[in-house]
């Protein structure tokens, strides 16, 4: 195609055109992309707002009537490929420069490079993101930082990449038709400029695919995947996917997921924040629903232990691999015997986990690595628990609905506050993985902590001491976490930041009439230009 006739038809209105990853055959593949998903894209979204309607009705989410059939026959998903037998610990970050050499150098099976929760989606963090990816499958990549150079081992995680949500559209790339879908982007230009690479190493172009609502959602990308394969003459099935269950309505969706996936599908994964933050947005309308502070909220929590339960039970039956959460906790060097709590948390998880049957589990920092494997090669000695079956275990709906029992405090509402206001900041900066307080949060830190003062807030609930919430006890809150903010971060970085924008775009995410969908949609508007 003609580069001028290629102007008219797509426009890049970033400054910055980066030509070696938005090359016009890596464009004209984007277009193609649009031009055959982006209308079934809009009308997904539209789906779920009109579920959504339904639930506001009262209706509750049910195993659907119309796939019992998938769900009771058997059937098994394609083998899964030799590279991602073993997957015992994962670790998951952004796609900077240092972060993807460390993490490919973890000694973890599989690192999950993240275009979504972990990093904020400035057009220059998600460019540069594409080429530090091509540059690691390359085996070029490097860093110097403080007198430190940074390069890859011999031998390296397995790459996964994880795309943006449908939700999300990329404000700075526009075809004839309309904005591009952010999901469409990160996939199109990481398949476009990798793919051939991975597949002559003998790996393939292994993705993670997030905040999946409905099982047509499953068939979408089934058929982005079928589509791009065909577009460059690859055998169907050479690309693997693993699906994040992080939300209510794909927990009752299990089987139906893998099976709209079965030719590229290799496991679902337990996406704990996020499915919390979800069982609020979408039963929030329903009488005498409520949840305790974020911190009692577990995955001994029993809706939370049925959907982990739930997933390997599904899992081992379709032959793929059930991931386990998170481990978002931070070294404490300057305290040992915090650190020694820290850890002993994640040793307890982790424990749970494998003797649960997962087959990994999830770390977000490398020197978590070490503790995981050890849990999971000391009481998994197989590269998987595949054969474990679960036959007799059974989830109902009712044990998937069971609302959270505990208390709502004073130190829970501060928490999500602090926490909440911190972490958006650190996202309109451009930083989506943000060390706070021993943690590493990423965007599902603030949903959370936004929705659950937006449902204490309407639900008008009263704290452990018989105070109601009401925006007047927020606004006194904020004002005096944000003096905590002031010495938690420095007054010269917070002047320096965006502390103020930050916190007005957190009130009016609690204080508004409806729950947002998504913070990101909101806030995106300040940042795609960086």
């Amino acid at each position: 195609m003609e580069t001028k006739r290629l102007k008219k038809m797509i426009e890049v209105s970033h400054e910055q055109t980066f030509p070696e990853i938005l090359t016009n055959d890596a464009l004209i593949f984007l277009f193609a992309l649009h031009e055959q998903f982006d209308t079934r894209r809009l009308k997904l979204l539209e789906n779920r707002a009109a579920q959504q309607v339904i639930f506001n009705s009262g209706e509750l989410p049910v195993f659907p009537k119309e796939t019992t059939h998938i769900r009771e026959s058997d059937w098994v998903a394609a083998p899964i490929p030799a590279d991602l037998q073993d997957r015992r610990v994962e670790i998951t970050g952004p796609v900077d420069r240092k972060m993807i050499i460390n993490a490919l150098n973890s000694g973890a099976s599989v690192f999950m490079a993240d275009f979504e929760d972990a990093t904020s989606p400035t057009w220059n963090n998600l460019m540069e993101g594409q080429q530090n990816l091509k540059d690691a499958i390359q085996q070029t990549i490097s860093w110097s930082q403080n007198g430190k150079s940074y390069s890859l081992n011999e031998k390296v995680a397995v790459l996964k990449v994880r795309p943006r949500g449908l939700h999300l559209s990329e404000n700075n790339l526009r075809f004839q038709q309309g904005l591009a879908a952010g999901s469409l982007v990160d996939f199109g230009l990481f398949f476009f400029h990798n793919y051939h690479e991975l597949i002559t190493r003998g790996t393939a172009p292994y993705f993670y695919l997030p905040k999946l609502e409905h099982y047509e959602e499953a068939r979408w990308w089934n058929d982005v995947f079928v589509f791009a394969q065909a577009y460059f003459g690859i055998p169907k099935g050479s690309i693997k996917a693993t699906v994040l269950i992080e939300t209510i309505t794909a927990s009752f969706q299990l089987d139906e997921i893998i099976y709209e996936l079965r030719d590229h599908i290799t496991g679902l994964n337990c996406g704990r924040w996020d499915y919390i933050f979800s069982f609020i947005k979408k039963l929030n309308k329903t009488v005498g629903f409520a949840i305790p502070d974020r911190d009692q909220v577990t995955m001994t929590s029993p809706f939370m232990a049925a959907y982990s339960q739930l997933v390997i039970q599904r899992c081992h039956r379709r032959n793929i691999h059930a991931i386990g959460g998170m481990a978002a906790q931070i070294p404490i060097k300057n305290d040992s015997t915090a650190n020694e709590i820290s850890l002993n948390k994640v040793r307890t998880d982790k424990e749970r986990e494998v003797k649960n049957g997962h087959d990994g589990t999830w770390v977000a920092h490398p020197a978590l690595v070490p503790l995981a494997k050890e849990i999971f090669d000391r009481e998994m000695t197989t590269p998987n628990q595949i054969s474990l079956k679960l036959d007799k275990l059974f989830i109902s709906e009712r044990d998937l609905l069971q609302i959270p029992q505990g208390t709502i405090t004073e130190a829970g509402i501060r928490k999500n506050i602090n926490v909440g206001i911190l972490y958006l900041e650190s996202w309109l900066m451009g930083t989506g993985a943000a060390a706070l307080y021993h943690l590493m949060e990423d965007t599902a830190t603030a949903e959370i902590s936004r929705a659950q003062l937006w449902l204490w807030l309407k639900k008008n609930v009263s704290l452990e001491t018989g105070e109601l919430c009401t925006q007047g006890l927020y606004l006194v809150y904020i004002a005096e976490e944000l003096r905590k903010i002031v010495d938690y971060v420095g007054q010269e970085r917070y002047n320096q930041g965006k502390f103020e924008l930050a916190t007005e775009l957190f009130k009016q995410l609690i204080f508004n009439e409806e729950l947002d969908d998504f913070l990101t949609l909101k806030a995106y508007e300040y940042i795609y230009k960086n």
